[in-house]
């Protein structure tokens, strides 16, 4: 049996990580991996870091969905990638990688990973992670003020300028790609069994 990859998008602070997370705790690492869209944000080392700091990291062109594709496919291929870092204080790509090897299963995370057609036609199982947009810019703001020292104003700002445009853009649209959404607003272990059912019925091999 080869590799099963699913794709799991939504909108900023939608709930992918915690859904992901909650799924992959019933599984060892051995047979189900994971890589973030985060990861492959493109090399920016041209651009100083004002200008890097400018940049649009919502949009698909900041993605290096070329570099994404192919080392899946290696992976789908049986074989090993260094798959790359990502600094958000720098706002670029470290010079480490990170040995990856092929698991039974491959859960792809990201906001746009259901946006590129390519990506999406090498997975088996689309899932699209919903939430309101007031539900979102709460847990945003939250995690924003918490974790990377920004204000209420800041983060609204950035939302409604920045956020917002490409999610009705980019990120919204691609929800019309899934096989499966999972509202995360409300407790909703349902759609975490469902995914960790699909999961399971991939790992048991078929007589």
């Amino acid at each position: 049996m080869g590799m099963t990859i699913i794709g799991v998008a939504g909108g900023t602070a939608s709930g992918k990580t915690t859904l992901v997370n909650e799924v992959l705790n019933g599984f060892d690492t051995e047979s189900v991996g994971l890589i973030a869209q985060d990861a492959y944000y493109k090399d920016n080392s041209h651009l100083s870091f004002d200008q890097r700091c400018d940049l649009n990291y919502d949009h698909p062109k900041a993605i290096d969905f070329d570099l994404m594709i192919h080392q899946i496919k290696d992976l789908k291929q049986g074989r090993s990638i260094d798959r790359p870092c990502y600094d958000f204080k720098t706002h670029n790509r470290t010079h480490q990688t990170i040995e990856v090897g092929p698991k039974k299963i491959l859960i792809i995370e990201g906001i746009l990973v259901l946006h590129d057609p390519k990506l999406r036609a090498l997975m088996d199982l689309k899932v699209y992670v919903d939430a309101p947009e007031d539900i979102r810019l709460k847990r945003r703001m939250q995690r924003d003020i918490a974790q990377r020292g920004r204000d209420a104003a800041e983060v609204t700002a950035r939302f409604n300028e920045t956020l917002k445009p490409m999610h009705d853009a980019f990120i919204e649209p691609s929800k019309a790609e899934a096989d499966l959404v999972i509202p995360s607003h409300r407790e909703n272990s349902k759609g975490v069994q469902v995914l960790q059912n699909y999961i399971q019925s991939h790992l048991t091999p078929q007589s």
